[in-house]
């Protein structure tokens, strides 16, 4: 039976240990951009900023466009009056009594038969078709003036092309595309920041391990030191009191080891949260056996590249250009703008012929002129953004003189931190000859064991501040590389 549980137990164990990832540092960097919400918001402002570029462009391109509308209303438009109706209805009679008036004035002053000449002809006029032929012309012309504009239907097909607006839709779609470039540059800007957030939490894993590590090695020493006196107390070669100086000195080193091993629980938590894994993942970082065995800081900086690789003064660049665009943008309103406009207009009732209900139209085409006259606001807008475009140029010179003096403190800081490491080394050799030669000594009794826990102790920090100082020194170069605006 317990051979069964300890198969059963190696089965579980080797189970666990298989599913636990192994991460290096690039794959904890490709996990930390590819879940970073972050990056995932400068991606979707890069697709924003492009999609405005191209509006932007369009603006400069004709523009097409349908409008339409109907109209019902109760009564249609008559443009006679019920008088005039009547006598354009009436107009053959009116015609007719105005001949027979006529002719009975004119041909009654006749010497001879002018009254019975008068008759005959008022005779021939009444019996002629004159007067229904004038009274159907009348009804026609009275139908032809009642208009049906009781259901109107009107539309039009236009087309818009601006010639001329001062440089404004092109300042406009410049803007536009500092913009876009803008936030591509901001997308960049943001996984490098992101990448530096990642190493910072993996080489924190990386120091907290290696110290846990460390711990466990000075617990180990005291461990057998607290041995090695138990017996010695046993045999009375030494006191009580030299045992619980001992013990004293294990328990403050356990107590760091369990403060190592909840650190470095933390620093994975962190890690993990950068990486955009579950806080609680079950992961280790692969520890490198040697690193930062020195500084490698730059005796000279070509500043004229770091000025022109750094993300900010890019991004302050573009922000120069977008303030000349914003120039020219202003005083494109003093200019005149010239537009042309084509189109098919259609409408029923027909308006060209006749007020006829059916669908009639005629192409048309008009040019748009505006030429501003006066308009001081207009004026304090140019000064305004010439002073705009002064400030981002003195924000922007300011910019690299601050770039400059980190780049220069960055370097100077990695030198320091190579000079601490040769110092750390050095105190390593001298605290490993020191441990070795008191147990030597502590195991031939000619020391004691507090000389021997201080020789340890000596050793433990000495170790610290060399792990302290390769740490530094990679976090340095670390820094160093985004001071430089190097990928």
């Amino acid at each position: 039976m317990p051979l069964l549980l300890l198969v059963a137990g190696m089965i579980l164990g080797c189970g666990s240990a298989a599913g636990q990832q192994i991460l290096t540092l690039e794959d904890c960097r490709a996990k930390a951009l590819a879940g970073n919400h972050s990056i995932q918001r400068a991606e979707e402002r890069m697709s924003e900023t492009e999609y405005l570029r191209k509006a932007a462009l369009w603006q400069m391109l004709p523009r097409v466009s349908a409008n339409g509308g109907y109209t019902w209303t109760q009564k249609s438009v008559n443009l006679l009056s019920k008088e005039q109706e009547e006598r354009l209805n009436n107009m053959g009679y009116t015609v007719r009594d105005g001949l027979n008036s006529a002719l009975r004035e004119d041909l009654s002053s006749l010497p001879i038969g002018g009254e019975l000449i008068s008759q005959q002809l008022a005779r021939i006029i009444n019996s002629s078709s004159l007067t229904s032929s004038l009274n159907s012309v009348g009804n026609d012309i009275v139908q032809a003036m009642d208009i049906d504009t009781r259901n109107i239907g009107v539309g039009t097909v236009t087309l818009s092309q601006p010639l001329y607006t001062g440089g404004k839709l092109l300042s406009i779609y410049r803007t536009a595309a500092l913009v876009s470039r803008m936030s591509g540059i901001e997308y960049e800007r943001q996984c490098e920041e992101t990448l530096i957030a990642v190493d910072e939490a993996y080489w924190q894993v990386v120091s907290v391990r290696q110290k846990k590590e460390l711990a466990e090695q000075y617990v180990s020493l005291l461990t057998r030191l607290n041995s090695d006196v138990e017996e010695m107390v046993a045999a009375e070669v030494a006191t009580r009191g030299d045992l619980a100086k001992v013990r004293v000195k294990l328990n403050e080193a356990q107590m760091n080891l369990t403060k190592a091993t909840n650190g470095l629980a933390l620093a994975k938590m962190l890690l993990a949260q950068r990486c955009g894994m579950e806080l609680t993942a079950d992961y280790e970082v692969v520890t490198p056996e040697s690193f930062a065995d020195s500084s490698n800081a730059a005796d000279t900086i070509d500043m004229s590249s770091v000025l022109k690789n750094r993300k900010e003064l890019q991004m302050l660049r573009i922000g120069d250009s977008m303030a000349r665009e914003g120039v020219r943008l202003a005083a494109a309103t003093l200019k005149p703008n010239v537009a042309v406009t084509g189109g098919y207009l259609f409408s029923n009732p027909n308006l060209f012929d006749g007020f006829k209900n059916e669908f009639g139209g005629t192409p048309m085409a008009s040019v748009a002129v505006n030429i501003p006259i006066c308009h001081p606001a207009a004026i304090y807008t140019l000064k305004a953004a010439k002073a705009r475009q002064r400030e981002a140029e003195h924000q922007r010179k300011e910019a690299e003189e601050l770039i400059e003096l980190q780049v220069n403190k960055a370097n100077c800081e990695l030198q320091l931190a190579g000079k601490k490491l040769d110092q750390a080394l050095s105190n390593v050799d001298q605290a490993e000859e020191n441990l070795k030669l008191a147990t030597e000594s502590f195991t031939a009794g000619a020391c004691s064991s507090s000389d021997l826990m201080g020789a340890q102790t000596a050793w433990m920090a000495a170790k610290s501040d060399e792990l302290d100082a390769r740490i530094e020194i990679t976090m340095m170069k670390v820094y160093l590389k985004q001071a430089l605006g190097e990928k």
